[in-house]
C-alpha cells in the first residue's frame, strides 16, 4: 500500500517529532492531540529545533520549510483520521486510553488505513480486538529523539497481515530508518528489553550504595562507549514513562521484580520526572545545564 498521510496522535517530544520526521520525508503529515495548548508547545519547539538545524548547518531552510508546509497541527481526531493511510498513536502509555484511541481511529480512518502503536511497553494484540481491522494493526516503535535515531521496531501482533508488515518496513525505509522486524510479541521489544537491564542494574548499583548516579553514568559513557548513561537517558525520556512501562509489565507478569524500583516510583511520586519537569536524577536549569544531586536525595535505599 501507498502512503501519503500519517496522522500521529499525540503531541508529546515523540509524537511531534515522528510528524516531522515524516513531513521532512515528503509526506503529508498531522499531529492531533485534545489540548490545544500542547500542540503550540509541539509546533514552537519543533521550530527552535529545526531553527538550530539550520543554523549549524545540519539542514536547509528551504527543506524546513517545505516540511512545515506539508505538516498540520489539529486537536479533531476524527477529521484528521478521515484521510489518512497510516496512524501512529504516541500517546500516554495507558491500555485503556489506547483501546478507547483505537476504536475512535477504526470508525474514523477510511477501511485501508493501518493503525499503529508507538508504544514499547503495550503490544498490539491488546490493542486489536478493539478495532474491526486486527490484520491492519502493529506496533511501529520509534526511539527518541525520533528525528535523529535510526532505529524502527515493526512488530507483528498474532493477527497482523503480511501486508501490514511490508507496508510498515517500506515506510520506515521511506522515513530514512532502519526497520527492525520481531515476527512475534513480546513487551519491551528488542532494544528496551537490553535497556531495562542496563537501567534494572543501574538502579540495584545506586540503591545499594555502590556509587552515585553521575558516577554510574560516567562508568557507562567511557567504558562501554554510551553515548549517555542510564539516569542521563530516564531523564531525557522522562521518568514516568520507565514507571508505567514497569507498572504495566507488573500488571502482566506479577512478578516482584517488574515493579518500578521505590527510588523511581518516589521521583515519580514528587513530580521529578527529568528534564522536562527541571528535576530528576539529576537538577536542570532553564539552560538545560545538568547539576548532579545528592545521592540522600534521589536513591530509597533496599
Amino acid at each position: 500500500m501507498t502512503v501519503n498521510h500519517v496522522l500521529v496522535v499525540g503531541a508529546g517530544a515523540m509524537g511531534s517529532q515522528i510528524g516531522m520526521v515524516c513531513a521532512l520525508a515528503g509526506l503529508t503529515a498531522t499531529v492531533t492531540d485534545i489540548a490545544a495548548p500542547a500542540l503550540a508547545t509541539a509546533d514552537a519547539a519543533l521550530r527552535s529545533r529545526l531553527s538550530r538545524d539550520i543554523e549549524k548547518g545540519r539542514r536547509l531552510p528551504a527543506e524546513v520549510e517545505a516540511a512545515f508546509d506539508r505538516l498540520t497541527f489539529r486537536t479533531d481526531l476524527a477529521g484528521a483520521a478521515s484521510t489518512a493511510d497510516y496512524v501512529i498513536e504516541a500517546a500516554v502509555e495507558r491500555l485503556d486510553v489506547k483501546r478507547a484511541l483505537f476504536a475512535e481511529l477504526d470508525k474514523a480512518a477510511p477501511p485501508h488505513a493501518i493503525l499503529a502503536t508507538n508504544s514499547s511497553s503495550i503490544v498490539s494484540s491488546r490493542i486489536a480486538d478493539a478495532t474491526r481491522r486486527p490484520e491492519k494493526v502493529c506496533n511501529l516503535h520509534f526511539f527518541n529523539p525520533a528525528l535523529i535515531m535510526k532505529c524502527v521496531e515493526v512488530v507483528r501482533g498474532p493477527a497482523t497481515s503480511n501486508a501490514t508488515v511490508d507496508t510498515s518496513i517500506a515506510l520506515a525505509k521511506r522515513l530514512g530508518k532502519v526497520p527492525v522486524v520481531l515476527n512475534r510479541e513480546i513487551p519491551g521489544f528488542v532494544a528496551n528489553r537490553i535497556l531495562n537491564a542496563v537501567r534494572d542494574e543501574a538502579i540495584f548499583l545506586l540503591e545499594n550504595g555502590v556509587a552515585s548516579v553521575e558516577d554510574i553514568d560516567t562508568a557507562c559513557r567511557t567504558a562501554l562507549g554510551y553515548p549517555m548513561g542510564p539516569f542521563e537517558l530516564m531523564d531525557l525520556t522522562g521518568i514516568d514513562i520507565g514507571y508505567l512501562t514497569k507498572q504495566d509489565r507488573f500488571a502482566q507478569s506479577g512478578d516482584p521484580k517488574d515493579r518500578p524500583s521505590r527510588s523511581v516510583a518516589a521521583l515519580v511520586e514528587r513530580g521529578e520526572l527529568g528534564r522536562k519537569t527541571g528535576r530528576g536524577w539529576y537538577s536542570y536549569d532553564e539552560a538545560g545545564t545538568r547539576t548532579p544531586r545528592p545521592t540522600a536525595e534521589v536513591s530509597v535505599t533496599s
